[in-house]
């Protein structure tokens, strides 16, 4: 089956290609933000807006102008790419998947751009990246790259290093069949419980860093105060940016080691399971809670079923979303009478009144999590062949 992977990369730019890197981000944020204003004119103007064909049948046009001519110094595609991404933005604001494009900023801690591989323009070669404009990159190459490269997106993060995402098409082959089905009940205490009894613990990754990274914001707040009483700019003052940096490691490397876990997890549980069954939670909403709103943005669970999902997908497996009013901690997986007094989180273990068994409430939820997944999978699977 042909699927779409994306490497990722560290990035070892000298100098000059530095300089162009940063260069080719400003540019496409000025297009961006060049266009989406005549964007919104045109649409005072007209009650119509623009297109990306119109949008780019404007811009060889812009590059000649004297006051904008410095856009012929960077790759023309990324250019074409920054128009791509504003017209889809608008295409997704028209079908309310997100709200009204907004300018780029240079502020914002994350820049990239994006472009597109044509005539060999894009390569690996060695421990070599060729890219456009830049030449050849040195790269941190941890792992081979298997198929046609579609696009490359370079990215500059908060301390300052680069990074580039390789998009390819390549096969995936679908992992042999196990024969196993597995309901998971994601929580706070234990960070997934499975229903075969296999815990996940939550390693807490920002908890464990939250002390360090608090002194060290207070160090830069006071860099801040001291930078502006004496008259400098944040971007010219450089102890601040010193401790800028600092802060922006340490949330660098709570990100790393959540996402390595969570890779690494998802990874194990597609393998060895054929159907996965998962709540279908709301965490949006469920962050408005204040009391819990930073252990549950911790573990992210939104981000978990991403990786289940895509995974699953690439190697024939099946992940089902149990409807999130179905109440999998409060029913006894064994003779299914509903007890309301598992509603208090504070109860972890039940007895059943009807049948008696004793449950722990999360391994108990996961095994009604796995039944339930089985019950809508076979009725989704006799729906389709007309036997319903």
């Amino acid at each position: 089956m042909k699927i779409h992977k994306a490497y990722q990369f560290r990035l070892y730019p000298n100098k000059e290609q530095s300089i162009l890197i940063n260069k080719t981000i400003g540019c496409s944020r000025f297009v961006y933000n060049h266009f989406l204003n005549q964007w919104k004119e045109t649409y005072k103007e007209t009650n119509k807006g623009l297109s990306y064909g119109k949008c780019s049948a404007q811009l060889p046009t812009l590059k000649k102008q004297e006051e904008t001519e410095w856009l012929k110094e960077v790759d023309s595609i990324a250019l074409q790419s920054s128009l791509r991404n504003l017209s889809d933005s608008f295409d997704r604001f028209f079908k309310k998947q997100n709200q009204y494009p907004r300018f780029k900023s240079k502020q914002n801690p994350v820049q990239s751009y994006t472009t597109k591989s044509t005539n060999g323009n894009i390569a690996v070669l060695g421990n070599q990246l060729k890219l456009p404009k830049l030449g050849f990159v040195r790269f941190a190459k941890s792992r081979e790259v298997k198929g046609r490269i579609f696009n490359a997106t370079i990215r500059r993060n908060p301390a300052g290093k680069y990074f580039v995402s390789l998009l390819v098409e390549t096969e995936a082959d679908p992992i042999k069949k196990t024969g196993s089905s597995v309901g998971i009940d994601v929580g706070l205490k234990d960070f997934a419980v499975l229903s075969d009894g296999t815990i996940y613990k939550n390693p807490k990754f920002f908890r464990s860093l939250e002390k360090k990274l608090a002194r060290e914001q207070r160090k830069l707040s006071r860099r801040k105060v001291q930078a502006l009483k004496t008259g400098h700019q944040l971007s010219e003052s450089k102890n601040y940016q010193k401790q800028r940096i600092k802060v922006a490691k340490i949330y660098e490397t709570i990100k790393n080691k959540r996402m390595d876990y969570l890779h690494k997890i998802s990874t194990e549980i597609v393998k060895n399971h054929d159907i996965i069954g998962i709540e279908d939670l709301l965490v949006k909403n469920m962050v408005l809670n204040r009391k819990l709103a930073k252990s549950i943005s911790e573990v992210s669970w939104a981000v978990f079923r991403t990786l289940l999902e895509y995974k699953a997908k690439w190697y024939g497996k099946e992940v089902v979303a149990v409807a999130r009013n179905f109440p999998s901690s409060q029913l006894c997986s064994e003779c299914g009478y509903q007890n309301k007094a598992v509603k208090n989180l504070a109860v972890r273990e039940w007895a059943c009144p009807n049948c008696h068994t004793h449950h722990d409430r999360d391994l108990n939820a996961s095994i009604n999590l796995k039944q339930e997944a089985i019950s809508l999978l076979a009725s989704k699977t006799v729906g389709t062949t007309g036997l319903a």
